[in-house]
């Protein structure tokens, strides 16, 4: 029976995840914050909690190590993290911090604690929820996007270097998702001066209509399965009808004509 870690897997993707992986009989190690608050996923047998804050560097340590211990592991999924959007003259150093710590360094972190275990057994997948917004940006989430865009790149030069090792890194960029991630999971930052732009920005990203494109965590947590029993050495899986046509199209037609498409759908230019 083959085993996947999980961050990130209080709700959203991470949950979907997990409860997927366990279905199809794979023991799963399901972490979180705050383990005890969770009731769903602790009605699977398979499913076994652990707190993991990924931006603790020692606990991530002490985590992995009794994990290793334990079992062996067959595929680490990187997934914990959250947005940050708003204007980035409004960001606080302490708001800009959190993000690359929690998104960029906690998934580092993650993926280096478990690299002699795969290493050693010549075998292994790191899959990381990067995001649409790894390949494309979009209006007021710079620093999200900075996370996002890091993670791609550092990603795509993993997979070179542990490539002779047997070891394997994908990535799965969603598009939108239809869970609670705006509101648990983003945090705004706020100033005076860009508020007439927030104005007109803010309901093209709330429009109904294109939240219809929008795909469920449990689609999107296929994509993570797909990635981690696909043999072949493809790196990324778009994820999503949203994602998939932003990011053909960006590829058509080059990345200048595609953000000024972009700035036409935001600012109606």
């Amino acid at each position: 029976m083959k085993t996947i870690f999980i961050t990130g897997a209080s709700s959203g993707l991470g949950k979907a995840t997990a409860i997927l992986f366990a279905q199809k009989g794979w023991n799963v190690i399901a972490t979180m914050r705050n383990p005890k608050k969770e009731e769903e996923l602790t009605k699977y047998a398979n499913i076994q909690l652990m707190s993991l804050d990924v931006t603790n560097a020692e606990q991530i340590k002490q985590t992995t190590e009794k994990v290793i211990a334990e079992k062996s592991i067959d595929v680490v999924f990187n997934n914990a993290g959250y947005g940050l959007a708003g204007p980035f003259e409004g960001a606080t150093d302490e708001q800009i911090v959190q993000q690359i710590n929690t998104n960029l360094l906690g998934v580092m972190r993650v993926t280096q604690a478990f690299i002699p275990h795969f290493r050693n057994n010549k075998n292994g997948t790191f899959i990381t929820t990067t995001s649409i917004g790894g390949l494309v940006a979009l209006p007021f989430n710079s620093v999200y996007h900075a996370t996002k865009w890091a993670l791609e790149g550092w990603n795509e030069s993993l997979a070179f270097e542990l490539k002779p090792f047997g070891i394997k890194v994908k990535t799965v960029s969603p598009g939108g998702i239809t869970t609670d991630f705006s509101g648990r999971s983003l945090v705004m930052t706020q100033h005076p001066a860009y508020e007439d732009q927030m104005k007109q920005v803010l309901p093209v990203f709330m429009d109904t209509e294109r939240a219809k494109s929008y795909s469920t965590a449990e689609q999107i947590a296929q994509y993570v399965w797909e990635a981690a029993n696909d043999e072949s050495e493809k790196l990324r899986y778009v994820a999503g009808e949203d994602a998939k046509a932003m990011y053909a199209r960006r590829l058509e037609v080059g990345s200048e004509q595609a953000s000024k498409e972009i700035e036409n759908l935001f600012y109606g230019k």
